[in-house]
């Protein structure tokens, strides 16, 4: 619940509120990606893995940089939370807030999914998405948010439910333990914020609270990504299926989600490089 105001509004209220808002990050002089490598090597994919995600667990996966990899629903409605890291420096991770500054609170194609800082370069790029047809509904709603966090079994106690260990934040620390062969206590400080794949999200219109309600995603949708530098990926499928309810417990119906990775059979330009970290980084690294 907001509380309501406690001050009276002065004389210039209304003036002070019409100030025109100005774009913090303008991203005319953002390098943008060579679209037509993308949809010149996606003409010929040729399919070397898949991974299939359980419903209310999580797995990690490879995907070497200049491949693809596609989270797909295979069964019924059903949100991912993706967290991304350098395959080869995992303190190399997906930065959410960086990437929602940059490309506003719900991504799709041509967006890229930039890491932290001091590293700050597009892990990954956008390149498909049968879900771009959404937009914006009524409500305020859009697909694929990088606004949400994770559900998690802190948050869940604070607001007093019960303990449940099967939150999106539980599920990635298991399989991220997993996959480097550590403990979930060395394991959590790397999961991160994530990108919410097929949730359907925003903010309310009057108190701009976060919302979430059913995804429209369907068996054969999915989200098309491709790998700037080498990443190793998790995704959770998250306990709340596709979100029309809550989460965070057993009651939705959940379904898994397929990872499917390629490699594009004709090759990339021979120019083609993975993306470096940003030139500030190179220059100064954390000196300041």
């Amino acid at each position: 619940m907001k509380c309501s105001p406690q001050n009276n509004p002065p004389e210039d209220a209304k003036s002070r509120r019409a100030i025109k808002p100005v774009i913090v990050y303008p991203v005319d002089t953002l390098p943008l990606p060579n679209a037509d490598i993308y949809s010149d090597a996606r003409a010929h994919l040729e399919q070397i893995d898949e991974v299939i995600v359980a419903p209310r667990d999580a797995k990690c996966f490879q995907v070497p940089a200049g491949h693809f990899f596609r989270i797909v629903s295979i069964e019924g409605p059903q949100v991912g939370d993706l967290n991304l890291w350098n395959a080869h420096d995992v303190n190399e991770r997906f930065f959410s807030g960086k990437t929602r500054a940059l490309h506003g609170t719900h991504v799709s194609v041509g967006d890229r999914l930039w890491s932290n800082l001091p590293y700050m370069r597009p892990m990954a790029t956008i390149t498909h998405d049968t879900l771009d047809w959404y937009g914006w509904d009524e409500d305020g709603g859009g697909i694929h948010d990088v606004i949400g966090t994770r559900c998690d079994p802190y948050t869940n106690v604070m607001l007093g439910s019960e303990e449940y260990h099967y939150c999106c934040h539980s599920n990635l620390i298991r399989a991220f333990a997993t996959s480097r062969n550590i403990s979930y206590d060395a394991a959590e400080p790397f999961v991160h914020d994530v990108l919410n794949v097929f949730m359907c999200t925003g903010f309310t219109k009057d108190t701009h609270q976060y919302f979430m309600k059913a995804s429209p995603v369907r068996p054969g949708d999915y989200l098309e990504i491709f790998a700037e530098i080498d990443l190793l990926g998790g995704l959770s499928t998250c306990p709340g299926g596709d979100c029309s309810s809550g989460h965070s417990s057993d009651e939705a119906a959940c379904y898994p989600l397929k990872v499917e990775i390629f490699r594009a059979s004709e090759g990339l330009p021979v120019d083609w490089q993975p993306a470096e970290r940003s030139p500030y980084s190179r220059n100064h690294g954390a000196k300041g």
